[in-house]
C-alpha cells in the first residue's frame, strides 16, 4: 500500500476489524480520522452528545459480541464520553473508544483542551495507548479490538494526536487472530458433577457470562436434564425461557424478596456465567454458608461469601454438557421451588386486568410483555423503572432486555435503542425509561429519525427520581430535592417530528403501543406511573417470612 495518513491507517484496520458504525461527534483534533471515515464503508453516525455515542456502542456490543467504536475529540468531548465507557467495561460490554488529542508539540505545556486522557480513561478501560509512532498504529487497533472482546470483554482507549493522524506512513492492518475455545479440566468436571449428584436442593444462578458464551442452549437442557431450577439475574434475563417450567425468574434487587427465601433452602448453587458484580453474592450467601459450585469461563472472583467448592473454568456449553454426562442425578426440584414458581406466576398474572390510573408499574410492564414478541428488544434505563422492569418483565430469549447494572448509568435508553434497531431492524424495539432518564438523552431523537431507526419510548412519568425517592421514604421516612418538572412530552415528540401519544388510562396502553410499534418514525409515549407500589414492595419485603 502506498502513502496514507495515520489516521487513514487507523480507519484501515478499523474496517479490518468488521467495524460497521463508528458513533461520534465530529471536532477539531479528529478531522483527518473524520476524512478517513468520508472515504470508507463504515457509517459514521453523528449523534447529538458523546455520551449517547459511548452508549451506543456499550449496546452495539452487548447485542453483537463485536466491539462498538465510539468517536470524540479532545477534552470535553472525550470527558463526555467516559460515563458510557464506564458503563462498557463494568457491565462486560466490547468497546472501543477513540479520542483526538492535541499534537505531541505542545503536550509538555498548558494546552487549550488538554487532558491527560490515557491516564484519565485509565481506571474505566481495560487497555488505553497514545498512538505516538504512526507505524505501531496496527498492532494498537488489533491489541485494542482483542482486548476488548476477550473474556471478560470490557472497554479499550486509542488517543490520538493531531499531528500523529496527519502524517504518512506505510503499512497494512494485522490479520485477526482467530480465538481458540479453552476447556475445562476433567478433575474439575468430575468434581462439580459428584457434588451436583449429591445435592437435594440445589439452585443455578445464571448471569450475563452465560448469554455472552451463547450458552443459553447448553444451561437449558442442564437444568432440564438435572431438574434444577434457575434464577438468573438482571443481565442473565432470557438465559432460560421464562415459560420453562424451571424458570425462577429473576434476582437481584437489595431488599429480601421470595427469591432470598429460595437460596436460604438450598444446598447448592451452581452459578453460571455469573459475575459477582451483578449481584453480590453477600446478598444471597450472606454467611458464606451455602456450598457453590462455579461454571465460567473465568476463575472466580475472590469473595468470603463466594468460595467454590469446584469451579469449572472454560468454555460454558461444553462445560455444562459435561457435567451432565457425569452426574448421577435423578432428583426432582424440591415441592417448595415448584410451590415458590406457581407464587411468583401468580403475582405476575394478577395485574393482567388492574384497571388502576395512573398505572401500577407491574400493570404497565406486564402490557409490555404482552405486546411484545419473544425476539424484540426492551432497552431499560435506570431509575425505579429498572427495578420493575428487572423484576416483572420476562424474557423467552437472550439479550432482548438489556439492562445496564454494574454501572447503572441513567441515560443509556435511548442510545441504547438506536444501537439495537441498527443491529436488528427486523425487530421491534422499545426504550423503557423514566422520566428523568429520558430528559437526559432525549436529543438523540433527533439522531434516531436522522438514521430512520425507528422505535418506541415508553416514558414511565412520575416527575420525579422515584428510585431515590424510594429510597428515602425508606431509610429517613420522608424525601427530599427529587421532584421536578417536565415538558409535555407529546408537544415535544411533536416538535422533533416524531409521533406523541399520552396514556389517560389503563385500558389505553395496550392500543397506544400497538399503534405507536408500527410507525416509520420514533415514538414517545407518556405513560403516568403510581410509585406508592415501591413503597408497598417494601413492607411486603420487610415482613416477609421464609416459609418455603
Amino acid at each position: 500500500m502506498g502513502k496514507q495518513t495515520t489516521a487513514e491507517y487507523l480507519v484501515r484496520c478499523l474496517e479490518n476489524e468488521g467495524v460497521e458504525y463508528v458513533f461520534g461527534l465530529p471536532g477539531e483534533e479528529n478531522l483527518h480520522v473524520l476524512e478517513a471515515l468520508r472515504h470508507s464503508p463504515i457509517e459514521f453516525v453523528t449523534v447529538r452528545h458523546e455520551q449517547g455515542a459511548a452508549f451506543m456502542a456499550d449496546a452495539y456490543g452487548r447485542l453483537t459480541g463485536k466491539a462498538g467504536v465510539c468517536l470524540s475529540t479532545l477534552g470535553p468531548g472525550a470527558t463526555n464520553l467516559i460515563t458510557g465507557v464506564a458503563d462498557a467495561n463494568l457491565d462486560g460490554a466490547p468497546l472501543v473508544a477513540i479520542t483526538g488529542q492535541v499534537g505531541t508539540d505542545r503536550m509538555h505545556i498548558e494546552s487549550h483542551q488538554y487532558l491527560d486522557l490515557v491516564a484519565m480513561f485509565a481506571p474505566v478501560t481495560k487497555w488505553n495507548a497514545q498512538i505516538v509512532r504512526p507505524s505501531n498504529t496496527s498492532e494498537i487497533v488489533r491489541r485494542a479490538f482483542k482486548v476488548a472482546q476477550s473474556e471478560k470483554p470490557g472497554a479499550v482507549h486509542i488517543d490520538l494526536p493531531e499531528n500523529i493522524a496527519a502524517m504518512e506512513v506505510d503499512g497494512l492492518p494485522l490479520q485477526i487472530d482467530e480465538r481458540e475455545k479453552s476447556y475445562a479440566s476433567f478433575g474439575a468436571i468430575g468434581a462439580a458433577a459428584e457434588i451436583i449428584s449429591k445435592a437435594e436442593n440445589p439452585l443455578i444462578l445464571a448471569g450475563n457470562g452465560t448469554i455472552r458464551a451463547q450458552a443459553s442452549m447448553a444451561l437449558t437442557n442442564f437444568a432440564t436434564r438435572m431438574n434444577i431450577p434457575v434464577v438468573n439475574t438482571f443481565m442473565g434475563k432470557g438465559c432460560v425461557p421464562y415459560t420453562h417450567p424451571l424458570a425462577l425468574w429473576t434476582m437481584g434487587v437489595q431488599q429480601r424478596d421470595r427469591l432470598n427465601c429460595a437460596f436460604e433452602q438450598a444446598d447448592l448453587v451452581i452459578c453460571v456465567g455469573y459475575d459477582l458484580i451483578e449481584y453480590s453474592p453477600k446478598k444471597w450467601n450472606p454467611n458464606g454458608m451455602i456450598p457453590i459450585v462455579h461454571v465460567g469461563a473465568m476463575p472466580a472472583e475472590i469473595d468470603r461469601s463466594y468460595i467454590p467448592k469446584a469451579e469449572v473454568v472454560g468454555d460454558i456449553s461444553d462445560s455444562l454438557n459435561e457435567i451432565v454426562r457425569r452426574a448421577d442425578r435423578v432428583g426432582q426440584p424440591t415441592p417448595k421451588f415448584v410451590e415458590l414458581r406457581g407464587d411468583l406466576r401468580a403475582d405476575y398474572e394478577k395485574y393482567a386486568n388492574d384497571t388502576a390510573f395512573p398505572l401500577k408499574p407491574q400493570k404497565l410492564i406486564y402490557d409490555l410483555r404482552q405486546v411484545l414478541a419473544p425476539d424484540d428488544i426492551v432497552i431499560a434505563d435506570v431509575g425505579a423503572n429498572k427495578m420493575w422492569m428487572a423484576r416483572h418483565y420476562h424474557c423467552d430469549r437472550p439479550n432482548t432486555c438489556i439492562i445496564s447494572n454494574g454501572f447503572a448509568a441513567m441515560g443509556i435508553a435511548i442510545p441504547g435503542a438506536i444501537a439495537a434497531k441498527m443491529v436488528h431492524p427486523e425487530r421491534k424495539v422499545v426504550a423503557a425509561t423514566g422520566d428523568g432518564g429520558f430528559m437526559m438523552n432525549c436529543q438523540e431523537l433527533e439522531t434516531a429519525l436522522r438514521t430512520e431507526t425507528p422505535f418506541v419510548v415508553l416514558i414511565f412519568n412520575d416527575e420525579g427520581y422515584g428510585l431515590i425517592e424510594w429510597k428515602q421514604i425508606v431509610q429517613f421516612g420522608k424525601p427530599a430535592f427529587v421532584k421536578f418538572g417536565n415538558p409535555d412530552f407529546v408537544k415535544l415528540a411533536e416538535s422533533m417530528g416524531l409521533k406523541g401519544y399520552r396514556v389517560t388510562s389503563a385500558e389505553d396502553l395496550v392500543p397506544v403501543l400497538e399503534n405507536a410499534l408500527v410507525q416509520d418514525v420514533p415514538a414517545v409515549i407518556d405513560c403516568p406511573v403510581d410509585y406508592t407500589e415501591n413503597l408497598n414492595w417494601s413492607e411486603r419485603a420487610r415482613d416477609l417470612k421464609c416459609i418455603l
